[in-house]
């Protein structure tokens, strides 16, 4: 079977990316906190939004081109930030960045990426955005500015709901983040991989960029690395965190994990650029909202003036669309492009860019609109909810 007719959807790269990983690293791609009620609340929601079919329209060729933040983008999506990418197959942050500068979006590196910002920006030529967790050491946040500096990023995505890890069982199942070596378990694991393992065995074994030279703190190595980077998060945020940020950083601002009608309402009165709505894919708080059923509230409470991100449980055009029509201005993929890349590297990636081009461009078209600007002109009169009839 061709690589076209084998990958239709993002399903088909979660099921190729599950059989290529060993199960510590793919369970901890999929996992949610505790009975993860919120990560399947994320994806139950779209149900209950139906899309209104329009016919008979001047239809013209498909436009979801958006303006975010100043700067236009070719598509009304792209990949959120992940960590380890670069470990569930080697160079994996950096094929993502490559695939999203050729379809014309941002990509979003996160702090717990194995390739650093400047590697990005020197392999891709373009500056990633960068998603930031504030450490508990502020010598080691002010270098992390310092090399977003330097690669020429010009947005960071504070993040604030991780403040508190939550428990995510699988991963207390498997040990994620309490191994800081190979056991035998784990290489049990990898014998049964042999795609992954060859792979890794390619060169040395994947290491967080950004905090090269501090192994005395982190660890070596991504697997030490990950339980030092989650224990050394900053647990006393507040809105005075953001004001000081805000004052050591010259570029764009974005608080991400912001769920709470109030919290926006903060947020509209703050000196940033634009919030993320996200529940950080169901891994935080169980029995949490859907983001997609929170949009058109959050926006209502954050106004107009600041681009507003959502993220968590998005998979499809169909998605996407109602989203934008909700209120939203861009959406954010995680676990699907880690899916793509872990199965099929830069090429899944571009594949999994052309498919929701085309289901986002088909789903609008089939809804009797041309171009997202239409789109956001409806706003919710070209979405029925079902709970309410």
């Amino acid at each position: 079977m061709s690589f076209d007719r084998h990958f239709l959807n993002v399903d088909d790269f979660q099921k190729a990316a599950r059989r290529r990983l060993p199960k510590i690293f793919a369970d901890y791609v999929d996992g949610g906190a505790f009975t993860e009620t919120t990560l399947k609340r994320n994806g139950a929601d779209f149900e209950r939004i139906a899309l209104r079919q329009k016919v008979l329209t001047n239809l013209k060729d498909p436009d979801i081109s958006t303006l975010l933040n100043s700067t236009r983008y070719t598509l009304p999506f792209g990949p959120g930030p992940v960590g380890y990418q670069g470990l569930y197959r080697r160079g994996g942050d950096l094929a993502i960045a490559k695939a999203a500068a050729k379809a014309g979006v941002p990509f979003v590196l996160s702090t717990f990426s194995i390739a650093g910002p400047e590697t990005i920006a020197r392999e891709t030529g373009v500056a990633p955005q960068f998603q930031l967790y504030l450490d508990i050491d502020p010598d080691v946040n002010a270098s992390y500015l310092s090399q977003c500096r330097k690669a020429g990023v010009d947005t960071i995505f504070l993040t604030v709901d991780t403040a508190i890890t939550s428990v995510r069982e699988k991963d207390v199942r498997n040990g994620f983040r309490a191994v800081d070596r190979i056991t035998p378990h784990l290489a049990m694991q990898f014998a049964t991989r042999p795609g992954w393992t060859l792979d890794m065995a390619m060169g040395p074994f994947p290491q967080v960029e950004i905090i090269k030279g501090r192994e005395a703190d982190f660890g070596k190595g991504a697997l030490a690395q990950s339980g030092s980077l989650a224990g050394r998060l900053d647990k006393n945020l507040t809105w005075e965190t953001i004001r000081t940020l805000r004052k050591q950083w010259d570029g764009k601002l974005i608080i991400k994990g912001i769920s709470d009608i109030k919290d926006a309402a903060q947020a509209a009165k703050e000196d940033i650029d634009g919030i993320v709505l996200s529940n950080h894919g169901g891994r935080q708080l169980d029995h949490g909202l859907s983001t997609i059923s929170l949009v058109a509230g959050i926006r209502q409470a954050l106004g107009c003036e600041k681009s507003l991100y959502v993220d968590s449980g998005f998979r499809r055009g169909s998605d996407v669309i109602k989203a934008i029509a909700l209120g939203a201005d861009f959406v954010l993929m995680g676990r699907p492009f880690t899916w793509a890349v872990t199965a099929k590297g830069e090429r899944g990636v571009s594949k999994l860019f052309q498919l929701l081009k085309v289901e986002t461009e088909t789903t609008l078209q089939l809804m009797g609109l041309s171009s997202l600007e239409e789109l956001k002109a409806e706003g919710t009169s070209a979405l029925r909810f079902l709970d309410k009839e």
